[in-house]
């Protein structure tokens, strides 16, 4: 039996994220400029996407480029934000034809124009699609989003359209940037490092964390079925003891 027969498809995550890391170091240790580790790593979306289409996942949601990586040397970040739009104008028309949706969650507002107008024209473009999708956390953290949240809310209570003792926690999901999204069932780090670097940290408050020792851009398609098969052997109990759920 292939790794993909023995998948229960009743059982799939609803909401995949994966914090994509280790291209750096898998470039370095090949003796190569960091930003070819970049460059193969987008190879590496290409083939994690196409898996989670197949396989039927609603939403897959990658820490693209996060607010903190704003303090890298700047060569290095802009040449990850010329990669990140050249990509994804690339893979454009095979998202479309895929049936895959493009959205983006973070801080736009430190996005170059010119970039972030190109990236929203194939949003645009694959606006029809119905199958997975595809949401970019780019110039993201989870601190941003909760605080943005805080302040939306504030202003509301402010003008009155809100009572405090009303907000609860669907007040707060609704105004962070994944509102209208499940939350993540499974959370995959790649890369070996053992922490969540500011990635959905409301949204993940339940989620099963699978982490490999591989770096990005060599995870493959059966490396994603496997963190699949882990999450579907994970008892999840939300608090309630094993009895209860049975």
């Amino acid at each position: 039996m292939s790794l993909k027969e023995q998948i229960d498809y009743s059982r799939l995550p609803r909401h995949v994220a994966v914090i994509m890391d280790g291209n750096g170091r898998w470039a370095t240790a090949r003796g190569l400029d960091r930003s070819e580790g970049h460059a193969e790593g987008v190879n590496t979306v290409r083939r994690i996407t196409e898996i989670a289409s197949e396989l039927g996942i609603g939403v897959l949601t990658l820490y693209t480029f996060s607010t903190e990586n704003w303090n890298r040397p700047q060569k290095e970040v802009d040449a990850l934000m010329h990669l990140i739009v050249i990509a994804i104008e690339r893979e454009t028309p095979d998202l479309i034809k895929n049936n895959v949706r493009l959205t983006m969650i973070g801080d736009f507002s430190r996005i170059p124009a010119e970039a972030y107008d190109r990236l929203q024209k194939c949003m645009a473009d694959t606006a029809h699609c119905t199958g997975l999708l595809l949401n970019l956390a780019l110039s993201y953290s989870s601190r941003w989003e909760i605080t943005r949240a805080c302040r939306l809310i504030a202003e509301e209570v402010a003008e009155g359209k809100t009572d405090p003792a009303s907000i609860t926690d669907e007040t707060v999901a609704e105004h962070l940037s994944t509102a209208g999204m499940p939350d993540p069932d499974l959370l995959i780090r790649t890369g070996g490092e053992m922490r969540i670097s500011n990635f959905l940290l409301w949204q993940i408050a339940y989620s099963e964390i699978f982490i490999t020792d591989t770096y990005w851009p060599d995870f493959s398609k059966e490396d994603f079925i496997r963190a699949i098969l882990q999450y579907q052997n994970r008892e999840r109990r939300f608090g309630l003891t094993s009895a209860q759920i049975k």
